[in-house]
């Protein structure tokens, strides 16, 4: 993939106090989360929430209890996470994929908040040839290092998209011409009906609540993975690979038949013993 051209970090950095953390923002630096202390007030806390809206970061307002066991330090009741990724914005992705000639193949995780499945799909959907994984702003697993190292270092290489306006973007995702496929047990129709050659958007929902229903009810298609055992649920990581790589299967150009190919190695070997 040819999106993997910002800066890398290794690790989550913690940044705190309120001057640090507006300085970070201004700076550009990429909000992972942000903690307030409730009820606190001020000039600068006044300032840093007018950044907040500018560059539209929401933040967890928390008793300074919760921020006294995240530091001992002076954090003045703010404290903010850098993401160790920047991400990036579909807006700017679909035009990108469609000017290259390929056909848009996009992951949209609704709610996934377990780190570890989070790098889990990433990794797969990296594999998989995905051009850009769809978060929402709130209610998504951080990205951090736990995410990153389940994830192989794919987190690194394939766009991540976080916004906050989760539905706008969908249906942004429609409007640009991609069709909607969402993996849910509320269908009869399995994972391979749908024409995944075509510009698609796969959603994934959280194995406790699935995909919101505002999804389910714009959505092209809906698709389940067939259950032929006892327990009839499988990991989201693993769905997500399943029908991932049914989508690969139909975009792989069959290989050459094996008649087509020893009738080749045939007149080939007849025209050398001729010359």
């Amino acid at each position: 993939m040819a999106f993997n051209s910002r800066p890398q970090r290794e690790s989550n950095q913690m940044v705190f106090g309120i001057r640090a953390v507006v300085e970070a923002i201004r700076s550009g630096k990429e909000i992972e989360a942000l903690f307030i202390q409730r009820g606190i007030g001020g000039g600068l806390i006044q300032e840093l929430k007018e950044l907040m809206n500018e560059y539209q970061i929401t933040a967890q307002q928390v008793p300074v209890e919760k921020l006294n066991r995240i530091t001992q330090k002076n954090h003045q009741g703010v404290i903010a996470v850098i993401s160790p990724i920047v991400y990036q914005k579909i807006e700017n992705i679909i035009p990108e994929v469609f000017e290259k000639g390929e056909t848009p193949l996009i992951l949209v995780l609704d709610s996934i908040t377990d780190v570890r499945n989070m790098g889990a799909i990433a990794r797969t959907a990296e594999c998989a040839g995905v051009h850009a994984i769809v978060i929402p702003a709130k209610g998504s697993a951080q990205i951090n290092p736990d995410a990153i190292k389940t994830s192989a270092g794919a987190l690194y290489k394939i766009p991540v998209c976080r916004h906050d306006n989760f539905m706008q973007t969908v249906r942004f995702l429609q409007e640009s011409g991609l069709q909607l496929v969402c993996c849910t047990e509320k269908t009869q129709d399995n994972i391979y009906t749908p024409d995944y050659t075509v510009p698609t958007a796969i959603v994934m929902g959280s194995e406790e609540d699935g995909i919101r229903n505002e999804i389910i009810r714009i959505s092209d298609h809906l698709a389940k993975i067939p259950m032929f055992g006892e327990i009839e649920s499988l990991n989201v990581s693993v769905s997500t690979g399943v029908i991932l790589y049914e989508a690969v299967r139909q975009r792989t150009p069959p290989p050459p038949k094996g008649g087509a190919y020893l009738r080749l190695v045939f007149i080939c070997r007849i025209k050398l013993k001729s010359i």
